[in-house]
Parts: structure tokens; sequence; C-alpha cells
């Protein structure tokens, strides 16, 4: 069974406040009279489900076209959490819940919002979370909260110490209706130069 863990990208669907909208822009039309229907797309690379690429918060970080494919695609343990808001620290779970997992997805209240409320209340990573999780190996952590870091953080110590360790994140992940347990993972991130990071069709397979 795949669970599709991405929100539908439309006009309605929230983005970071400030944030360039989705628009979706008809450049011809099979009811003009014209051979196809071609559209021209705007809207922000973290538009719903994406992956940060490190040029995000470091000006010598890689483009997503450099971002590691191999941390975007494996196994993957799904988590969910209590906490509403603040910091995520190791203690928040349950004993041994966090052993050997390679990439981790934390699944919060954010998943059960609708696709047009932006959540600026979310739990997001701590920089001790993220120390004890690189200590074992793990390569990725997604959530479905919209950053890894507070919603008013300007220094990103997060977003920082997933750099140093060589880890990769995603953000804004739909997780409502996907039981906690072992899953594959595959949500890659487009081949894009330039840019500080990528939409994603992130979809989980169970496993066996």
């Amino acid at each position: 069974m795949l669970y599709d863990i991405t929100r539908t990208i439309t006009s309605r669907l929230a983005v970071w406040p400030g944030d360039a909208a989705y628009v979706a822009a008809p450049q011809m039309s099979l009811a003009a009279g014209e051979s196809v229907n071609l559209t021209s797309l705007t809207f922000s690379p973290h538009t719903g489900a994406h992956a940060d690429a490190y040029y995000h918060y470091e000006s010598d970080g890689a483009h997503p076209a450099g971002m590691p494919l191999e941390a975007y695609i494996g196994p993957a343990r799904v988590i969910s959490v209590t906490k509403r808001d603040g910091a995520l620290v190791p203690a928040d779970f349950a004993p041994g819940a966090l052993a050997n997992v390679e990439r981790l997805l934390i699944h919060s209240h954010v998943s059960d919002l609708p696709d047009d409320q932006f959540a600026e209340t979310f739990p997001y990573l701590s920089e001790a979370l993220i120390a004890y999780l690189a200590a074992q190996g793990t390569r990725l952590i997604g959530l479905d909260s919209p950053s890894v870091d507070a919603f008013d953080s300007k220094d990103l110590p997060c977003h920082h110490a997933l750099k140093a360790h060589k880890m990769v994140n995603l953000e804004c992940l739909y997780l409502r209706g996907v039981p906690d347990g072992d899953y594959e993972l595959v949500a890659l991130p487009l081949k894009l130069d330039a840019a500080c990071g990528s939409p994603v069709r992130a979809i989980l397979r169970e496993l066996g």
C-alpha cells in the first residue's frame, strides 16, 4: 500500500507568510482553438511538501541539484508526537522509538489542519534532537510543520545543525491517516539549479 504524504498544490494552499502563492497561468488553450493546453507556473520552491536545499540558509550551500539524492529514498519511520508547540527533544519520544531510524518523519497536529490554514504554532526540532539522531546515523528528518526551527527564528540553529551533521530535511509533509511505523520513503527533490529548495512528491510504501 502507498501513502501519498503531500498536499495538492493549488492556489488555496497556505504558504509561509509573505511567500509567493501558487499561480498556474494559461499560455495556450485547446478551448481557444490552439493545439495544446500550456500553462506557466509561479510558486515558491517551499510550497507544500518540500526539501530545503542547503543554499536556503547558507550562501555557499548546495542547490537542490546538488543535494544527496540517496538521503531522500529508503527506510523511514513515522512517529506521532503530542507536543503542539516548541522544540522537540529526545525525551518527547517513547523509549527506544528513535533507535536505528535512518529517516524520521514526525507527525503532529499540523497534518489535521485544512490546506488553506497556515500553522504559526507547531513543534519543531532542537539541536539536541538533531545531535542525538546524527550520532546513530539518521540521514533525514521530515516534519508536517512548516519549519524545522521556530516560526520567529532568525538565526535558524536547527537548519544549520542539519547541514553540519550532513543531514537533510523535509517540511510541510501531510501525515494524516498514516499509522506510526516503518516504511520506505521516496521524496526526491527536482534537479533545480540556483534555487533554495524544491517541491517533492513524497510517498510512503508499506514494507513486506
